[in-house]
């Protein structure tokens, strides 16, 4: 049978932090033998494809002489 799984406060605000102002991606918790040892943080980042964002881009550049 598996060993319950200990966390103590500071596991607790690692976690959070990890997942804090993330807005796309996961955090992953890593247990070996009943305890935490590791906590992954992937971010994605998502961008704008339609028009509206190709006109951005176009705004921004300088004006060919």
């Amino acid at each position: 049978m598996a060993k319950p799984l200990d966390v103590d406060e500071l596991w607790i605000k690692r976690i959070v932090q990890s997942v804090n102002g993330l807005e796309y991606g996961t955090v992953q918790i890593v247990v070996h033998d009943g305890r935490i040892v590791q906590i992954e943080r992937t971010e994605r980042r998502r961008f704008e494809t339609d028009s509206a964002a190709g006109r951005q881009l176009a705004e921004a550049k300088p004006p060919k002489r």
